[in-house]
């Protein structure tokens, strides 16, 4: 392993989730100079984010799935944001549902299967958008990736398609049992491609999260998007702490491409991108590789300056997503020839928090934690 430069505790991520002052709203540097003060904050540094709830487990986005990762203690649970036909925020990874309900088993729906272009991808199955919220609590959820995962397929048809409106009131009922607040990290989806339907996501999260009280800039949720203009048009609607997520280096946001924005992920991640996104933004989340490459054989390289630079320009980060499985890892970091058998992800969670980051999504809490415990001793 490379012998990674091992990061203090720092108060960055606490100044953008808690609205510090100009630990984030101020310039670049009075944000760099904070992130070194170390004063303890309310969330852990580096903190783990329960991707998709424990998807690793269970069935993602159910509460089967946000309910373990939070006994697991992860320290914010994702939800990915859909509509409804009927204007309703419900919690899929996707529009798509084919792969992750029983919508496929029921014959009342069958004429609903359709074909649509989403962001550039032509897509056939199920889409939320042509479900009123009734019809849609009639399916079950399941398994997405069943043959990685054949263990979490137990679980299949266990729990619905939870609303938005009941994660919050899930988050609020477990905040009172545990008397500690239960962090989210909610995430609108093709946000273009559904405002051009009329069914635009940042209103209704808006709405949402002014109804619970979750709308300020101390609140208990970090608010993303692969689209930046989600973020921007967020960031006038509420104040609570917002994060860019952020593809591969190649990548382009689809509001880019829609709008003609020549720029990608590379210039973005520049100091003057960077400096950029903190205009509305209090944090980036980019894709793994984008803070340590691989080389061609898939074997983690050495990091990169995105940490630094983006520390710099007052900026937490939270890359995606780490996952047990060897499919999933970097390939000197496999063990065996199964790719569906767990490999040293252990290994690969200590080399990416020993970049820096401020936190890191998983869809294994339990081993994130794990590796975590050792870098919030320092």
């Amino acid at each position: 392993m490379h012998k990674w430069q091992q990061p203090g505790r720092r108060t960055v991520l606490g100044a953008a989730a808690l609205g510090a002052g100009a630990a984030v709203f101020g310039t670049a540097g009075q944000a760099s100079a904070r992130a070194r003060e170390g004063v303890p904050q309310e969330l852990p540094v580096p903190l783990i984010v329960g991707h998709r709830g424990a998807s690793g487990y269970r069935p993602e986005h159910t509460f089967g799935s946000y309910q373990l990762a939070l006994d697991m203690g992860a320290d914010v649970i994702e939800q990915d944001l859909v509509p409804t036909k009927d204007g309703h925020l419900v919690c899929r990874h996707e529009n798509d549902i084919t792969a992750t309900t029983d919508v496929s088993a029921h014959p009342e729906f069958a004429d609903r299967k359709t074909t649509k272009t989403v962001d550039g991808a032509k897509l056939t199955g199920w889409f939320t958008e042509d479900f009123t919220l009734a019809e849609l609590k009639t399916l079950r959820a399941k398994e997405r990736i069943p043959g990685t995962r054949q263990h979490n397929t137990l679980y299949d048809g266990v729990w619905d398609v939870p609303t938005f409106e009941e994660v919050l009131q899930w988050a609020e009922r477990e905040g009172r049992k545990r008397g500690r607040r239960v962090w989210l990290h909610i995430e609108t989806k093709h946000p273009t491609y559904f405002r051009k339907l009329g069914l635009g996501l940042e209103e209704r999260l808006a709405k949402a999260l002014r109804a619970h009280g979750r709308h300020r800039k101390n609140s208990p949720n970090f608010l993303q998007s692969f689209e930046p203009s989600s973020i921007q048009r967020l960031d006038k609607l509420v104040d609570c702490p917002k994060v860019v997520l952020l593809g591969t280096l190649k990548d382009r946001p689809w509001d880019f491409t829609a709008t003609g924005d020549p720029r990608t992920v590379a210039d973005l991640v520049k100091p003057e991108g960077l400096k950029w996104l903190a205009g509305f933004a209090q944090g980036i989340g980019p894709d793994l590789t984008v803070i340590i490459p691989r080389d061609a054989d898939g074997k983690l390289g050495e990091p990169s300056s995105v940490v630094k630079d983006a520390h710099a320009a007052g900026l937490v980060l939270h890359p995606y997503t780490v996952r047990n499985e060897n499919t999933f890892l970097p390939t000197d970091m496999r063990r065996g020839t199964d790719p569906n058998a767990y490999g040293d992800s252990l290994r690969f969670f200590k080399a990416l928090l020993g970049t820096g980051i401020d936190g890191l999504f998983s869809d294994n809490p339990d081993t994130a934690l794990l590796a975590a415990a050792e870098f919030r001793k320092r």
